[in-house]
């Protein structure tokens, strides 16, 4: 997978991007924008590809909330129909997006113009659709290049700018999850990229003070994060370094609200808040020494696999084989599989706490948000006091990894 993509973040970046597109040879063009969107900077980016004598057809999707659901992705196949162009998009995580999965799906490559410094999937390959108003994440690409106009971000709404800082400072769950689940589940991991994205996401909360001003040196040290963050999801090849147990959390609200057609909420908002509630995890897992941890496991005995898939049918309904499917490895767990894995825990547990150790108290990382203007609680959500348990009760069943959540479940820590 491609992992050496151009990136061009500064105040002129429109004529950039006729100067690459000019290099490469590309001709024939098919913006996809949003009202919002195409009003900040889709309708210059055409103009700008309409001045060379380019072919340019125009998509710009109409509605209150654009989804990237069944209805805005055939709106997009059908303006392009058969023909080859190079996609561009112009919008943040959701207009990008849709422009993935279709330009993946029709065999053309895409061109990325962020709107927003709001999410970290800009350079990523999975695309977050929305089908049958169940959440799932296509496997599609990266864009082949991305421009990224810094007035543009700098204007962007505040609470956008909020929640790719929360976006990044769930980071620090993420790796944490990261790391654990390959000290206790053997799940695939990679040191150096760890080291590097950490070394990203302590920038850019060097900069949280000018991330709050907006001003061009904060905006660009979050955008150039979040687009880092891509990178590293595409050189390790999954999405584990970057989605622990805050993103399920964020997966587990959405669906919810999706299902109950209800606001969906800005992604990273919602990672920031998991966030906090995973840092809490990793702050109760801090104050546990070894000897206790060997005494709680002592009484701890095997999930019980029908009263588990019960929990699971209960909670997720029509996702329920699905999820079941997930969490195939836990589930068929033997007495004597988990024997071994209470024995690696307590063998391990000192270096359980160093992980723990990298994770920023709760309190912290509500600082860190409420300094750029960032929800920090359920209720600025307009989440339930219920809704905010049950994800913290459930949403580890969403994927299949060791985090600490899953830590916590299996231990009855929680």
């Amino acid at each position: 997978m491609q992992t050496d993509i151009p990136i061009t973040i500064g105040e002129e970046t429109i004529p950039e991007l006729t100067r690459y597109c000019r290099e490469k040879n590309l001709d024939r063009f098919l913006l996809v924008s949003d009202e919002n969107t195409h009003a900040v900077l889709g309708a210059r980016v055409e103009a700008a590809l309409k001045a060379q004598d380019w072919d340019v057809r125009t998509v710009v999707l109409g509605g209150e909330e654009v989804i990237a659901d069944e209805e805005t992705i055939v709106q997009v196949l059908l303006a392009a129909g058969r023909e080859k162009w190079t996609y561009v998009a112009v919008g943040s995580g959701t207009i990008t997006d849709i422009t993935r999965f279709c330009s993946h799906r029709t065999r053309n490559d895409f061109i990325s113009l962020p709107t927003a410094p709001s999410v970290d999937g800009y350079t990523s390959i999975g695309a977050p659709l929305v089908v049958r108003r169940v959440k799932m994440t296509a496997s599609a690409q990266p864009p082949v290049a991305v421009f990224a106009d810094l007035p543009t971000l700098c204007d962007a709404p505040r609470e956008m700018i909020a929640a790719g800082f929360g976006d990044m400072l769930g980071k620090f769950t993420s790796l944490a999850d990261w790391r654990l689940g390959a000290l206790l589940w053997d799940e695939p991991y990679d040191a150096s990229i760890a080291r590097r994205y950490r070394g990203t996401l302590l920038k850019c909360v060097d900069e949280a003070a000018e991330i709050k001003r907006a001003s061009p040196a904060g905006i660009t040290a979050l955008i150039a994060a979040l687009v880092e963050s891509g990178l590293f999801m595409l050189e390790f090849g999954q999405t584990r370094p970057a989605s622990g147990s805050e993103h399920h959390m964020s997966h587990y609200w959405e669906m919810k609200l999706l299902q109950e057609n209800r606001p969906a909420l800005l992604h990273g908002a919602k990672v920031g808040l998991g966030t906090i509630l995973a840092a809490g995890r990793y702050d109760v897992v801090r104050r546990l020494e070894r000897e206790e941890i060997a005494r709680r496991l002592t009484n701890v005995r095997l999930p019980d696999r029908e009263a588990e898939m019960a929990r699971i049918r209960q909670v997720y309904g029509p996702l329920t084989d699905e999820v079941i499917a997930t969490q195939r490895p836990f589930l068929e767990m033997t007495a004597a599989d988990f024997e071994a894995l209470k024995r690696r825990i307590i063998d391990k547990w000192d270096e359980v706490l160093e992980i723990a150790a990298t994770v920023p108290p709760a309190q912290e990382i509500i600082r860190l948000l409420e300094q750029v203007g960032g929800p920090t609680t359920p209720q600025q959500l307009g989440l339930s006091a219920e809704e905010t348990q049950a994800a913290l009760d459930h949403a580890h069943y969403l994927r299949d990894r060791f985090t600490v959540a899953k830590l916590g479940h299996l231990m009855g820590l929680w």
